[in-house]
């Protein structure tokens, strides 16, 4: 295993870390950690080498934490650096800050939290939690010995980024990334920057929920050109372990075979060692799934709100992702969500506000119409 250093005391973190919001489950119920095949995952990642857990008050329907704090009995607890995160959206006071904290806390069975994180922050939760004095109230568990390190979580523009980054003293931060996703959210550019203030920064979604690991034919000759073989997977870690300025990445495995593959890969990807060939190649298939997107939506969301609540970004998400990634079940699962939702393209009147303001110049209405017959389809 591979080691970096976080936050400025230089902690050093396994550049591989574990990341609990897609352990297996049991009658296809997210609520349901399959609890056995889950421990075996997570032991053997520390033995060999991971030493950063990161899991957060939502995931697997609440019950991540509570798993975590068992698995992590009999000694792995001392073993390893824990993060969680706090659940902004449920916060409406300064006393939730804590109240949440101290549950995580009872949930977790451990008497502080090494890296606590702002969860999921936009403009929206970042103004309403700033509000509510969240920066003091991080200060004061620190104080008490608590967290022993703040950061936060992050998707919304890079603007909005910058703007977190340079309202406090944060340890670190966490952003999504890939060679997908270089311009998006906070992207390369909010990366470095985070690293030009000496925050330490965690990567999220290095595989894009996996739609980067089963690519297409064409995508696959693109891969085999190179002198060394590897998975489509290591292809995509082995981009961010090539980035010096990332500290660890998380991927949130499933099985004992996709620890033990991505455990290789962190042993051996070191930071600017691919080579240009191998640069090239990514850029190359970087280029064939984009020449696959359907719409050119940058979910800037400027046509939002639209007057008949169709939720315009979501729909070309699914739409985009059924042809770029291959996820047919997928995107119409999500689809029929938005139409139980009334939320889909179906409720469009073609009023054209939503292309008044998009920057893109995209046709809207004709691109809604093609969406919602693709992903109605049977």
């Amino acid at each position: 295993m591979q080691y970096r250093y976080f936050t400025r005391d230089n902690l050093k973190v396994s550049q591989l870390g574990f990341g609990c919001m897609r352990f297996p489950i049991l009658n296809k119920d997210s609520g349901q950690i399959d609890e056995v095949k889950a421990t075996e995952m997570l032991h053997y990642a520390i033995d060999n080498g991971v030493n950063y857990i990161d899991t957060a008050y939502p995931y697997h329907k609440g019950n991540s934490e509570v798993f975590v704090g068992n698995a992590l009995k009999d000694g792995y607890r001392e073993k390893i650096y824990l993060a969680t995160k706090l659940p902004v959206w449920l916060t409406n006071s300064y006393e939730d800050f804590e109240k949440y904290l101290d549950e995580q806390l009872e949930r977790l069975q451990t008497e502080y939290i090494d890296f606590y994180l702002l969860h999921t922050l936009s403009k929206k939760t970042w103004n309403k939690i700033k509000d509510l004095n969240v920066l003091h109230f991080l200060d004061e568990a620190k104080r008490k010995g608590k967290i022993k390190y703040a950061g936060f979580s992050f998707h919304d523009k890079v603007e909005v980024f910058k703007e977190i980054i340079d309202s406090y003293s944060w340890d670190f931060c966490q952003i999504q990334l890939n060679y997908m996703d270089r311009q998006y959210q906070a992207g390369l550019e909010g990366l470095k920057y985070a690293k030009e203030k000496s925050i330490s920064v965690a990567i999220m979604e290095p595989i894009k929920g996996g739609k980067l690991s089963n690519p297409s034919k064409e995508i696959e000759e693109i891969w085999n050109r190179n002198d060394i073989k590897r998975t489509p997977s290591e292809w995509a870690l082995r981009w961010l372990f090539n980035q010096e300025e990332i500290s660890v990445v998380l991927s949130g495995m499933s099985t004992l075979d996709h620890v033990k593959e991505n455990i290789k890969t962190a042993s051996e990807g070191l930071s600017n060692s691919l080579t240009q060939k191998e640069l090239s190649l990514i850029d190359e298939v970087t280029k064939v799934y984009t020449e696959s997107i359907k719409v050119g939506c940058t979910a800037c969301e400027y046509c939002l709100p639209c007057p008949q609540n169709v939720v315009i970004p979501d729909v070309f998400e699914y739409y985009n992702n059924l042809y770029v990634y291959g996820t047919e079940k997928e995107s119409k699962n999500a689809y029929n969500r938005l139409i139980e939702l009334e939320k889909d393209s179906s409720r469009c009147i073609e009023c054209g506000a939503c292309e008044e303001t998009c920057p893109q110049h995209i046709n809207i209405r004709e691109q809604l119409k093609k969406a919602d017959i693709v992903l109605r389809a049977k």
